[in-house]
């Protein structure tokens, strides 16, 4: 299956002038603006637009606002992964973040794991994987081929599966139980990405702020055995300290600098997502996935953030010089054995008191009901009403399944 192929609806919105709205996250009509409406049936047909004095019968159009900012995780297979993304919304919840927790499922994630993250207030959309060119790259682990899939969280907001959707010069138009709901299509859009084994323990909402047309992500460490079959770790430079064994003027220039992919802060943008996706096409694969994949795509652009932001575990006996435990604000449970819903202490470094220490932060969290998603009261019906995300949530969990091939659960 070619997991690129556009609709023609996609490829017409391309063909028209760029979007310009306004920056303010609230949507509101201009007297000089008409209502467009589009008479559509179905999601791959071009919309014939109308004024607003022609409107459809049997049909209601609202307005509504919809955030500009969201965090956003990836979720794949039917394991026990689910865990730890209950655990980041009841995280953020616990933080007090005013943004919504959205969820992209690949088509093997079970209806019973998404009413699972409905019920603790995410967002659920489902992807269809994304898969890299065909070669005989031996990945770091084998079930980080399924990663690419997170590319697609690139893709506007406009274009979210499971709703008739139409984007038309940043109108937007979403479908949903006979009526047509107005929402804005903001420019200035913006999310943090969180992998599903990361718990948030301090406010973060503060990383949207950051100047727009940058990624910000924290540096990884080269030290980890995973990394043996680079340069960086057969002379043992690592970026985390630099000073500490220095890149010999020999082997030319220092490797640009590499952050972790767990963590990062990004734009959406419809542009940015097909060039990812035509990228992809010609770049052949490499032992980190889609971190190297990013790492190289957007190296121009990367601007370094404090390590509280995307604690790696590994860094505690890596470069303890490094970290002050109590001023983290991220806590990135990917070392081996460090999982909390796994978590034995049998692996190598998983007795240290600090690993235990966070281990059971994470778990006090996941075991606190008074953090459980409480649904929002209804608003009264008017010309203009805050967005009531329920609708939304439910047709987003309620699109038709694809048939692909089946991803292993993301570790």
């Amino acid at each position: 299956m070619d997991t690129f192929k556009l609709s023609p609806l996609h490829k017409q919105l391309r063909s028209q002038s760029p979007r310009k709205i306004s920056a303010s996250p609230a949507f509101s009509l201009a007297p000089s603006l008409p209502l467009l409406v589009p008479l559509v049936s179905s999601r791959n047909m071009a919309p014939e637009l109308v004024q607003a004095s022609v409107k459809p019968t049997g049909y209601v159009t609202k307005s509504a606002t919809l955030p500009s900012r969201a965090y956003v995780t990836f979720l794949a297979g039917n394991g026990d992964y689910v865990k730890g993304v209950v655990g980041l919304a009841k995280g953020l919840r616990k933080v007090k973040t005013a943004y919504p927790l959205v969820v992209a499922v690949l088509p093997d994630v079970p209806e019973e794991h998404r009413k699972i993250l409905e019920s603790q207030g995410c967002i659920v959309r489902e992807i269809e994987p994304v898969y890299p060119p065909e070669n005989q790259t031996q990945f770091a682990m084998a079930y980080y081929v399924i990663n690419y899939s997170k590319l697609r969280i690139w893709e506007s907001p406009c274009f979210q599966k499971g709703l008739q959707n139409y984007c038309f010069y940043g109108v937007d138009f979403v479908y949903i139980r006979g009526i047509f709901v107005i929402i804005q299509c903001n420019s200035d859009f913006k999310m943090i990405y969180l992998d599903g084994d990361i718990q948030v323990y301090d406010n973060i909402d503060h990383l949207f702020d950051l100047p727009d047309e940058h990624f910000y992500a924290v540096m990884d460490c080269f030290c980890e055995k995973t990394w043996s079959h680079t340069p960086q770790y057969k002379i043992g430079y690592c970026q985390q300290r630099p000073d500490k064994v220095k890149w010999p003027a020999e082997m030319g220039e220092p490797p640009a600098l590499y952050f972790n992919a767990g963590m990062f802060v990004f734009e959406p943008s419809l542009s940015t997502y097909d060039d990812l996706l035509e990228t992809l096409r010609v770049t052949p694969p490499t032992s980190f996935a889609e971190q190297d994949f990013l790492n190289m795509y957007f190296k121009n652009i990367y601007k370094p953030i404090p390590l509280v932001y995307n604690l790696v575990l590994a860094m505690l006996w890596r470069h303890p010089e490094n970290v002050e435990l109590d001023k983290v604000k991220v806590v990135h449970y990917c070392a081996a054995g460090s999982k909390p819903w796994r978590y034995t202490g049998k692996e190598e470094n998983m007795q240290r008191e600090d690993i235990k220490m966070l281990v059971q932060k994470w778990w006090d969290i996941y075991n606190d009901e008074s953090l459980d998603y409480k649904k929002p009261i209804a608003g009264v019906d008017g010309e203009t009403e805050p967005v009531n995300l329920q609708p939304f949530i439910d047709a987003l969990s309620n699109a038709g399944a694809v048939q692909l091939v089946t991803a292993p659960s993301a570790a």
